[in-house]
């Protein structure tokens, strides 16, 4: 069994016009939440072999922080040039490649590529993935095999269901 969980970036600021879209900081908002996902992520007994974000600046903050609460070296987090800006396909093709020897991964990156992937390759219906939100899917194959509506969806979280 496979484990994909596609993580989106938390909240971003666009307080400085100046800087191109890959540069965008995290704002006072996704410092606050994504602490909190890597928490609720650590207390659900997450534990990906392997994490892989997009080069944006906001997407490898989230996963810096994530990976510190749940255990996993931030040394180690995968940066790939390919998930900044891509599509649904060029997303799926990139999960299609991971080794099997890796049970579990957790990519960090953007919308709306992550949610027409959860709607793709689930028969969950999401119509958005909120920022710093987490979709966990399962799979009964290699991530080669992977397609449509293969995987089944079994969590969604977000700092909205915990922060009123």
């Amino acid at each position: 069994m496979k484990t994909l969980y596609l993580a989106r970036h938390a909240k971003s600021s666009w307080k400085h016009p100046e800087l191109s879209d890959i540069e965008r900081p995290l704002n006072k908002r996704g410092k606050r939440d994504a602490p909190i996902i890597g928490n609720l992520l650590k207390e659900k007994g997450v534990k990906p072999d392997k994490l892989i974000s997009s080069p944006a600046v906001r997407a490898k903050k989230t996963a810096a922080v994530i990976a510190e609460i749940i255990g996993y070296p931030k040394n180690k987090i995968l940066i790939d040039k390919n998930i900044y800006e891509a599509s649904s396909t060029e997303l799926i093709n990139i999960i299609q490649s991971f080794d099997d020897k890796y049970n579990s991964v957790m990519m960090f990156g953007h919308n709306p590529g992550f949610t027409l992937v959860n709607n793709f390759l689930t028969d969950s219906f999401i119509d958005n993935i909120p920022t710093c939100g987490v979709v966990g899917i399962r799979f009964n194959s290699s991530w080669k095999k992977i397609e449509n509506t293969s995987g089944k969806a079994f969590f969604l979280i977000y700092p909205k269901l915990f922060i009123k």
